[in-house]
């Protein structure tokens, strides 16, 4: 947790990104996201899908979950839109922003045809639609220009992403029941966490995106 806060902490106050500016337009995001994530993992720990091992955590637990899984939906949010904004700032071309929607689409695809196939996988099965149907909505719905921009910082978040999961995993401070997920793991991290990733952050970009605008309206 220190480590995922630390950098982007300190770097917040940097004259040129002004992250610090923006923390205000973080808080809907982290509080929503954070309630859909909690009640969820804290299913998943009651029906055994993952489990948190005790030896790697300070004991405090509401709702099943300990204060560090709590943190998590602050810290990791706040470190990657941290990572976005930088992004937005030192990347002035948008690269993706022709083929952001045809990536979309592509994504989409993927992971129904998984799903189709893996349904009886629960950990599979709610995270991959979870993502499909935010993933739909931004496709059809939404249309938002900065679509090609989160993708770009998706990309660089999963660089820290692999960092503190495989951590966690390799410990472990984290395990998965595998018959409920597909099974493939990258290094010891469960392919599925990557779109868990991706779903977090795609949800809290959308709440800073739509907080920003409302800002400057």
């Amino acid at each position: 947790m220190l480590f995922t806060l630390a950098g982007p902490l300190a770097l917040s106050f940097d004259s040129r990104v002004r992250y610090v500016t923006k923390w205000p337009l973080l808080v809907p995001g982290i509080l929503i996201s954070s309630a859909y994530f909690v009640l969820w993992d804290s299913w998943f720990v009651y029906e055994g899908i993952w489990s948190f091992n005790p030896d790697y955590i300070i004991g405090w637990e509401l709702f099943r979950l300990p204060m560090e899984e709590w943190l998590f939906f602050i810290m990791v949010p706040f470190a990657c839109l941290f990572i976005y904004e930088c992004c937005n700032y030192y990347i002035k071309k948008d690269w993706l922003g022709k083929s952001a929607y045809y990536i979309n689409a592509a994504l989409i695809v993927i992971l129904l045809v998984v799903v189709f196939f893996r349904y009886d996988k629960v950990y599979t099965m709610m995270n991959f639609m979870s993502a499909i149907v935010l993933m739909l909505l931004h496709q059809f719905v939404f249309k938002p220009k900065w679509l090609g921009r989160f993708y770009i910082s998706y990309i660089f978040s999963l660089i820290p992403f692999f960092l503190v999961n495989g951590v966690l995993t390799a410990l472990p401070v984290v395990s998965y029941n595998d018959a409920e997920n597909l099974g493939i793991r990258i290094g010891t991290i469960p392919i599925e966490d990557s779109i868990y990733c991706l779903l977090l952050l795609l949800m809290n970009t959308t709440f800073f995106e739509w907080m920003r605008q409302k800002k400057s309206r």
